[in-house]
């Protein structure tokens, strides 16, 4: 799957998807969640948070 082609499944831009996997973005509450349902998985499979 390209970063185009999850950015459309999910509603976003490319740009966003790859500011995402670079760490320089955080996706929204519902964006991260769109994901996490893309590749039927739990959030926290995708995510984590680190303070």
């Amino acid at each position: 799957m390209t970063q185009a082609e999850l950015g459309d499944a999910i509603g976003v831009t490319r740009q966003t998807v790859i500011a995402i996997e670079q760490g320089r973005y955080s996706p929204s509450l519902e964006s991260a969640f769109r994901i996490a349902r893309h590749f039927g998985v739990g959030l926290e499979d995708v995510f984590s948070w680190n303070e």
